[in-house]
């Protein structure tokens, strides 16, 4: 029932770009610009500035944006509380989760849930912590899973899962030695980690404080993007990686990964669900209630 009007000028806004509108919204791109025309021709102003093969939002423009990102939510809202009344659910989820989420915890998640709601569309994006959040608040997704720290004001953060970063080694390295260190030989150690931005990065920061220390006073020979990169990274090479504990399960059974106690320093964390503030309900609040139900077999 929205205004598909919105939807393709949303999508231009976004991208600054017709072309990558067409391309995401699977539409011509004559098409995209007749309904940009129709628009401004309704609103008789222009809402974008056009200069070469660059655009940018006019003030017009801008105000548009902010009023149909409330409103493309409210149809998305009244879709689902419409086809609730029959008590069926139907609409779109957009999700976007940290990547330890997205590659360790949802893929089981998803697919049961998917069996169970199969006119809901689910799709799923994934980046750093840090990255979700900026997602949610361009409203290109509507629910967010992020690991550890409460940042912003303006999100809604809800606790979803318990997870604990462990430090790991190869069984082949010279540090395998050992069965526990103290926090104090970390700096003697070179190390792997995740990259700022990261839930993982955050925790490992915040525990590190306890004990006055620093990630610059560390040895880190490599910032990598995801975790994969790491455990691949610690079969070639002498150091000490910090991941979740549920991102390493199958190498700790089959011993090719090892880990170690880093002795009196504890990297508990959350994994929470986070929300534009005053956007709790609608298909997101299914979801959330599906994974809580779930959460135990994870």
């Amino acid at each position: 029932m929205s205004d598909f009007r919105l939807k393709v000028f949303q999508s231009v806004a976004k991208n600054l770009s017709f072309t990558k509108a067409s391309q995401k919204l699977f539409v011509s791109q004559p098409a995209i610009t007749k309904h940009i025309q129709e628009l401004e021709t309704c609103y008789q102003t222009r809402l974008f500035d056009r200069q070469g093969s660059k655009i940018s939002l006019t003030e017009a423009g801008e105000l548009l944006l902010k009023h149909s990102e409330k409103i493309l939510d409210d149809y998305k809202q009244l879709e689902y509380e419409m086809h609730l009344l029959h008590d069926e659910y139907i609409g779109e989820l957009k999700l976007g989760a940290s990547t330890t989420i997205a590659q360790y915890v949802l893929p089981p998640l998803l697919a049961n849930f998917i069996t169970k709601f199969p006119q809901i569309n689910l799709s799923l994006i994934n980046g750093n912590s840090r990255g979700v959040e900026v997602a949610l608040q361009e409203h290109r997704i509507d629910l967010g899973l992020v690991e550890g720290i409460f940042r912003l004001p303006n999100l809604k953060y809800t606790a979803f899962l318990q997870d604990e970063l462990v430090a790991v080694v190869h069984t082949r390295s010279k540090l395998a030695v050992a069965d526990e260190i103290l926090p104090e030989e970390l700096p003697n150690i070179p190390l792997v980690l995740r990259e700022r931005g990261s839930g993982t990065l955050d925790v490992f920061e915040r525990a590190l404080l306890q004990y006055n220390l620093k990630l610059s006073s560390l040895n880190v020979l490599m910032y990598l993007g995801s975790t994969e990169s790491i455990k691949l990274f610690l079969e070639h090479t002498d150091c000490m990686g910090i991941v979740s504990i549920r991102s390493v399960h199958k190498e700790l059974v089959v011993g090719t990964l090892k880990v170690v106690e880093i002795k009196g320093m504890p990297m508990q964390r959350e994994f929470n669900f986070v929300q534009l503030q005053g956007q709790e309900g609608g298909l997101s609040q299914v979801f959330m209630r599906f994974a809580g139900h779930h959460s135990k077999s994870l």
